[in-house]
């Protein structure tokens, strides 16, 4: 049995509820893709996975998807392919599109059991943190994981409990705004680092992205670094919240 290892530790019952599950995944890069693909190994039945993005050379550094087979492919359609690769019986929906408030009215979350925020665009994510909490879906959201080099530094907080993060204290403020009193994060207390970036390796005009993908790399400010393994953890640890979760009911708010 495919999933006969993860049913010794947890029981038949559980991986029923796992095969049951629907779970919405945002953002398929270093942190989102593992995110996906734990949750298929664990035997989830059911995905929802949105990006807009096609696969970059830039990406091999550190996303699972990220091939030289794969450059130039829509993320959602590599993951999609990976996921029906490591469980067949899966049903999974791809979006090929960029998550936000223009486009929200196009998701219906009532009938997913969580949501595993991705994204790296902070208006994005409130947004998303806005309609799970509406639609009283729960909701786990990854903080920064670029400029990280310490993986051992991931944990997991409410979003109210958490310090250093730049990204998690501007979700903090922008949250109280809105009335939202609790956000599950994964997050880390060790203090980005400044990238060391110079006309070289500059993204900004020597991008190498798929022909007519829009380089988004080129209107950022400051590209972050980032490491094959500190944003994996991040995924894992977001993944192994979620099954936690399922396995244990916690499906609602």
């Amino acid at each position: 049995m495919r999933f006969s290892r993860t049913e010794l530790i947890l029981g038949k019952d559980a991986i029923e509820r796992l095969y049951q599950a629907k779970v919405a995944v945002f953002g398929l890069g270093g942190v989102g893709a593992y995110v996906a693909e734990a949750l298929a190994r664990s035997g989830v039945g059911g995905f929802l996975l949105v990006d807009d993005d096609k696969v970059c050379i830039s990406n091999i550094n550190r996303q699972l998807i990220a091939l030289d087979s794969t450059i130039g492919k829509y993320k959602v359609d590599v993951m999609r392919d990976r996921i029906l690769d490591i469980h067949k019986n899966a049903i999974v929906e791809t979006r090929k599109t960029f998550y936000g408030n223009p486009n929200k009215h196009e998701f219906d979350f009532t009938g997913y059991s969580y949501i595993a925020d991705a994204i790296d665009t902070v208006s994005s994510k409130l947004t998303l943190a806005e309609e799970a909490n509406r639609c009283n879906v729960p909701i786990i959201s990854a903080m920064g994981a670029g400029n990280k080099l310490d993986a051992s530094a991931f944990e997991v907080a409410d979003i109210y409990k958490t310090s250093v993060c730049p990204l998690a204290r501007v979700m903090r403020t922008e949250l109280r705004k809105r009335g939202i009193k609790s956000l599950k994060v994964v997050y880390s207390k060790e203090p980005p680092l400044t990238p060391e970036e110079s006309d070289e390796i500059s993204y900004k005009s020597n991008a190498v992205c798929p022909s007519g993908v829009l380089q988004k790399c080129a209107v950022r400010r400051q590209i972050p670094g980032s490491t094959a393994f500190a944003p994996p953890v991040a995924g894992l640890i977001m993944a192994g919240e979620i099954v936690k979760d399922i396995v244990r009911g916690i499906t609602k708010n």
